[in-house]
């Protein structure tokens, strides 16, 4: 699983058909070989293709922010234009199944890829809060379905040895394409339409790795179900943490180019402002994850969540003093506040028994997509009235509220011990799809041999 120290996808893929393992490669096996080149191949060309997708998702998001903002829509407006993308993602998780079941993989990746590159230029063609607002909420329902496409081709593919590393490396490509494209910023600004031209071939260029691929079709997608009732009496704090972070990262995503213009920086700053903040949550996940691992997860949560609040508030004062500092503390938020989806979910993951932690984990995605789908509208309110500094409050407040359950909590349920726990996953946005790649090895029900959670 992704606990492990190496961290090369490939080192152990097997050899097998289907990508099953059947066997370390052996130099009197060229067949073997070749089949295990076969594997390494598909996977790049995977990895490459939705990287590519995802670093024009990235420039297009922080380039809507900045539009927005230099057209003059109000701070409450913005805001449901940039929550329509997350309601998209959400309803897209329902409607891309049978679309994909109905067409095949390729023709739908295909699809959704032009949609999604035609719906990024057409933004510079229709400049109206209305048609923004369907236009995002069509590239969220687009970009869910190719998440769906390549992560179901991923789990056909992966190996049962390998599954977490690829696994790493999926969640790490996400994080660092989303970072990559705001290098791609304009450094003259959104106001022409050079960015998302750049964004639409990014687009289509991302398409092209995916369909040259000759890989047999993988098993179908289905949709995703959740029973949330059984998730807030297993753990209270999961779930509402899980919620916490949908309502503050989306604010986040949706909002923060917003924040950065109308506090004076420029485009390069602000493209360095948001770069930083998803390289923070890129680069310190995993050594909070590792002390969740070996700490009573609660405490570490507590001291996460406490702690990203109080940076949040240094962040407010910064505004007022200097970019380089607002900058230099982005890198910490973004640590901080990425991890709280991830260990919300590992913490309710330590309270359910083996066979019900997919299922958990998937009903976890859906109530942090409708967190996700409200906190860009709540943040544009605050900031149309209060102004572009409460975005960084509204993060404190969030954060900080859920330190103060999970303190409430730690009084009313004893810990799992440390050892007991299962090991933290980092986790970014994706399909129910994708957490079959971690979840469920093949060649082996290793979920099925671990210890049952503690009884809820």
């Amino acid at each position: 699983m992704v606990g492990s120290n190496r961290f090369d996808p490939f080192s152990a893929l097997g050899t097998g058909a289907g990508g099953i393992s059947q066997g370390p490669c052996s130099r009197t096996a060229p067949r073997g070989s070749d089949e295990r080149r076969a594997v390494i191949l598909s996977v790049s060309a995977l990895l490459l293709g939705i990287s590519v997708l995802l670093v024009g998702s990235g420039l297009l998001g922080t380039l809507l922010g900045v539009r927005a903002a230099l057209e003059s829509f109000p701070a409450v407006v913005i805001g449901p234009v940039m929550s329509a993308y997350f309601l998209g993602f959400v309803v897209g998780t329902y409607l891309c199944p049978p679309v994909i079941r109905r067409v095949g993989h390729i023709r739908a990746f295909a699809a959704m890829a032009g949609l999604a590159a035609a719906s990024a230029f057409a933004h510079v063609l229709y400049v109206s809060p209305w048609a923004w607002g369907f236009l995002r909420a069509v590239t969220g329902v687009c970009q869910v379905g190719l998440y769906m496409v390549v992560e179901s081709w991923l789990n056909e593919r992966a190996p049962a040895e390998s599954r977490g590393r690829v696994f790493a490396v999926y969640i790490a490509s996400i994080l660092a394409a989303g970072a990559l494209g705001q290098a791609l910023v304009p450094v003259d600004g959104a106001a022409g339409a050079l960015g998302f031209g750049l964004a639409a071939v990014l687009f289509a260029l991302g398409l092209v790795p995916v369909a040259l691929t000759d890989l047999a079709e993988p098993v179908p997608v289905t949709a995703q179900r959740a029973g949330l009732g059984r998730l807030v009496r297993a753990s209270p704090l999961g779930v509402v943490g899980t919620l916490v972070s949908g309502l503050a990262n989306s604010a986040f995503w949706g909002m923060g180019a917003v924040f950065a213009l109308r506090v004076g920086m420029s485009t390069g700053e602000i493209a360095a402002f948001m770069a930083a903040t998803i390289s923070g949550g890129a680069v310190l996940q995993w050594p909070i994850g590792y002390l969740s691992d070996r700490f009573e997860r609660r405490a570490v949560l507590i001291a996460v969540c406490l702690a990203g609040a109080g940076v949040a508030l240094g962040l407010r004062a910064a505004v007022d003093v200097s970019h380089p500092v607002l900058l230099a503390g982005a890198f910490a938020y973004g640590g901080l506040a990425f991890s709280v989806y991830s260990l919300s979910v590992a913490h309710l993951n330590d309270h359910l028994a083996p066979g019900e932690v997919l299922e958990a984990t998937r009903g976890l995605l859906l109530v942090y997509g409708v967190g996700a789908t409200l906190g860009p509208s709540v943040a544009g309110l605050l900031m149309g009235a209060f102004g572009p500094g409460s975005l960084l409050l509204y993060f404190a407040a969030a954060y900080g509220a859920l330190g103060l359950f999970a303190l409430l909590r730690a009084q009313m349920r004893p810990p799992v011990p440390a050892e007991d726990q299962r090991p933290f996953v980092p986790l970014a946005r994706m399909s129910p799809v994708g957490l079959e790649l971690n979840l469920t090895p093949q060649g082996g029900d290793e979920a099925a041999e671990a210890a049952p959670g503690p009884a809820g």
